[in-house]
């Protein structure tokens, strides 16, 4: 179901601030009253001068189409107002110069005013917001006049919906951030293979990837997992050397410098050859996520994308033998979770889970809620795929001990699991195997075609060996 490039006409030419002025427009016009989008402000790390890299709220990345710290977009019908804190005199002495007013009212073509404005604007109006967590709740739900605890809650509901309509599907301009970022991820992993070998160290393989990224002028969508403990499925620990006949499995994704995110994971062998349990582990990886890009177009549900996936992998495990039982019934009784226990993807945008923060009202359509059963709980998107919307499709086979003890905690009886033939694929702990996939019209377009996927492209890659240009 590939087809080419998905070019909406609408903003295809703006840049990123001419972008984000449509989408304020966009956004003000499904609105009834007011609304405030912070961007949030550095947390200190032990003290407020020393703090953690900003990152601007996405909500408000994606209506300014600029990151600044400590500012916030008041929106009412036509009038969008930057609002800003009073300069700090001695900001230039320990950071330079400093963008004046005037000048960001200029790049981001908005009204700016202070703080002090907001009365004056509220005109002692209830005003909707998103969440905002500590100490940013507090200033927040003093400056709204509200229970810090009820922002971004029911009492926001019409903001939030209005958001998630906006962003759920993305426009030209977001689309082409999101292929840049895609590109410089698949770079990374380029880097990542060539600088494996027996004896050299997660860290090491992971900082190459990493120095890839900052090379590119990029960040990080979310924390590196580089590990040889591909169960452990959020891994961010690079403790270990990988030895020859194991598997590293990484899931590293640039963001580009507006915010935008790319998601991949692969898993190839660190002697630069899969054994033959491997192999056929990882062919049926590979086979669970062709099943399911398959499904991917626009109308698909993306439940049927997940249970396509797992379809795959129970067939494939009833003809290897370690599953005994009708594929059908497996598939009901959520058997797949033993080995397959999260969902094939999630929202992909201006957050690598895209809007999460705004829980299932981004990833549920409205009437649906998440099963009980394990694993299918733990899908984080359950809605009708339309154009523009980005998804990844990511699958995995995990050996995870604790699910392995116990069985029936996924529902499966222990007369099912043939433990006697799963032994022999005890050199595989984990494998995923992570696209970027973008809905087009014709069916989807995957951003990160290029990195290579197959067993044997895989394996040379890895063989190539030495340090590529970044």
């Amino acid at each position: 179901m590939a087809s080419g490039s998905y070019s909406p006409s609408v903003i295809s030419t703006l840049d990123l601030v001419g972008a984000a002025a449509l989408r304020r427009k966009r956004l003000a016009a499904k609105l009834e009253g007011p609304a405030l989008l912070p961007a949030g402000r550095a947390l200190g790390r032990n003290y407020p001068a020393n703090p953690f890299p900003f990152r601007a709220s996405s909500h408000f990345l994606y209506f300014v189409g600029e990151a600044i710290e400590g500012a916030a977009l008041w929106l009412d019908g036509e009038r969008a107002v930057l609002l800003l804190d009073v300069p700090d005199p001695d900001a230039t002495l320990w950071h330079g110069p400093v963008a004046s007013w005037a000048e960001l009212g200029g790049r981001t073509e908005l009204e700016v005013a202070g703080y002090d404005a907001l009365p004056a604007l509220r005109r002692g109006r209830p005003v909707e917001t998103v969440p905002v967590r500590g100490e940013l709740a507090l200033e927040v739900g003093r400056l709204l006049e509200r229970d810090p605890s009820t922002l971004g809650s029911e009492t926001d509901g019409p903001l939030l919906s209005a958001i998630v309509s906006l962003r759920i599907a993305h426009d030209e301009r977001a689309i082409e951030e999101m292929r840049s970022a895609a590109a410089v991820s698949v770079r990374a992993h380029e880097v990542g293979m060539r600088v494996t070998r027996p004896g050299v160290s997660e860290l090491e393989i992971c900082a190459a990837m990493e120095h890839t990224i900052a090379r590119a002028g990029c960040g990080l969508a979310y924390g590196s997992i580089v590990s040889v403990h591909g169960e452990v499925l959020h891994n961010h620990l690079h403790g270990n050397v990988a030895q020859a006949g194991e598997l590293l499995l990484a899931d590293v994704g640039a963001e580009s410098a507006s915010g935008w995110a790319s998601d991949i994971t692969r898993t190839w062998p660190v002697s630069g050859r899969f054994s033959a349990t491997q192999r056929e582990i990882y062919a049926l990886v590979l086979a669970m996520q062709t099943a399911a890009l398959a499904q991917v177009r626009p109308g698909a549900r993306y439940l049927d994308v997940h249970l396509a996936a797992a379809r795959a992998l129970i067939d494939g495990l009833v003809q290897l033998k370690i599953l005994r039982g009708q594929v059908d019934a497996l598939l009901e009784d959520g058997a797949h979770a033993l080995f397959f226990p999260h969902g094939v993807g999630h929202l992909l945008g201006l957050d690598v889970h895209d809007m999460e923060d705004l829980g299932d009202r981004a990833g549920y359509a409205p009437g649906r809620t998440r099963s009980k059963q394990f694993g299918l709980s733990y899908l984080r998107l359950d809605r009708d795929l339309i154009p523009g919307m980005a998804v990844t499709i990511e699958p995995g086979f995990y050996q995870v001990p604790s699910l392995l003890a116990d069985p029936p905690r996924v529902g499966l009886s222990d007369r099912t699991l043939n433990r006697a033939e799963l032994a022999k694929y005890a050199d595989v702990r984990g494998i995923r195997i992570e696209d970027d996939v973008l809905v087009t019209p014709a069916g989807h377009e995957v951003l990160t075609q290029a990195l290579a996927k197959t067993p044997d492209e895989v394996e040379e890659r890895v063989n190539a060996r030495g340090t590529p240009a970044a």
